[in-house]
């Protein structure tokens, strides 16, 4: 669920959607959501100064309070 969320607002943000893809890596007490896009659509994703990210990251934290899940994003290029 999470995964589509992050992966849904991807593309609306990117230039290359069809280049966005996501991993979900789950551990114990933190799942990892790797986001994967093309070189040129990184900045567009992480925002200036970080913001856009950082909504996103604010949104899914919403979700730890649900599940009592971590949640961390990585962004990383193709």
């Amino acid at each position: 669920m999470i995964a589509d969320f992050v992966a849904g607002f991807a593309r609306l943000i990117a230039s290359n959607p069809d280049d966005i893809r996501v991993e979900v890596q789950e551990g114990d007490e933190m799942t990892q959501i790797v986001l994967y896009a093309n070189q040129a659509d990184i900045g567009k994703l992480i925002g200036k100064s970080g913001k856009m990210i950082g909504a996103i990251k604010t949104v899914i934290s919403g979700c730890k309070a649900k599940d009592s899940v971590s949640y961390r994003i990585n962004v990383e290029a193709i």
